[in-house]
């Protein structure tokens, strides 16, 4: 594990997703690594916290605690974020995982025609407002949080390549594509008013590439060989792409490898 990546309290969004459960077993699996290596219990202070939807997982450490939240629900985000704060007087690293693509009652929009207001709202509220709403709840941990121009704390979410309106060559997918462009904005302008109200913390948006998860299971017959990654190859990459950034990148749209994205 980085140095920097010790001693470090972080909030996984989405803890029960494919890419959040990924982080939060390499965050955990590699402090255990680390203690087992020689260091001391005593010598680490890394928790993790990660949030459920519905039903908590049977994953257990000794440093992971887990939270119900419900995203779409500005009072939920709350009590997750005071209850975290009984606990920790900071939060080093934030990463939201949630996103919506798809549900059983509706596939993502082919055509104007396919066009359903709830189901567009609904893309909305999980992909493009819940980070703001985090935001907005867990700014005081995260302005407790020891950082530095080199070293900032983070609060990244999970984005989308066809977020970007610049790379987008073939339409379809009005919903996702939209809420994802309108994530996209609201990460910008956050990043905007915390590098004047909220200095060295690092605000990111992330591609994950295409991961073998629930989210992308009914969509990877177009993807090329060798570019279906698992989530524990994405949430390292990740990871390692976070642990570089520096709050000069704060307002950036990166992938996986950490290359810039256009808007």
């Amino acid at each position: 594990m980085n140095n920097d990546m010790n001693n470090k309290t972080y909030l996984i969004i989405g803890g029960t997703g494919g890419i959040g459960q990924a982080m939060v077993k390499q965050l955990v699996q590699e402090l255990a690594a680390d203690q087992t290596d020689g260091a001391s219990a005593k010598s680490h202070s890394t928790q993790v916290f990660a949030t459920y939807h519905r039903s908590e997982p049977n994953f257990e450490s000794e440093n992971l605690h887990w939270l119900p939240m419900n995203i779409s629900a500005e009072d939920s985000i709350k009590k997750a974020v005071d209850t975290i704060k009984q606990t920790v007087d900071h939060v080093d690293w934030m990463i939201n995982c949630v996103g919506l693509l798809h549900t059983e009652a509706a596939q993502p929009e082919k055509a104007l025609r396919q066009i359903e207001t709830e189901f567009f709202l609904q893309n909305m509220q999980i992909n493009a407002l819940a980070s703001l709403l985090i935001a907005k709840h867990i700014k005081p941990l995260l302005a407790k949080a020891e950082r530095s121009a080199e070293h900032p704390a983070i609060f990244a979410t999970i984005s989308a390549r066809v977020g970007s309106i610049t790379d987008n060559q073939l339409g379809g997918w009005y919903s996702y594509r939209m809420s994802k462009a309108a994530l996209n904005m609201g990460m910008k302008n956050l990043s905007i008013e915390w590098g004047r109200s909220l200095k060295d913390v690092c605000v990111v948006v992330m591609q994950p590439g295409t991961v073998n998860t629930q989210l992308s299971a009914p969509f990877q017959g177009n993807v090329a060989e060798g570019h279906l990654f698992s989530p524990a190859y994405s949430a390292k990459c990740l990871l390692e792409v976070l642990s570089g950034m520096t709050a000069a990148q704060s307002g950036s749209f990166v992938d996986w490898a950490g290359e810039s994205i256009p808007w």
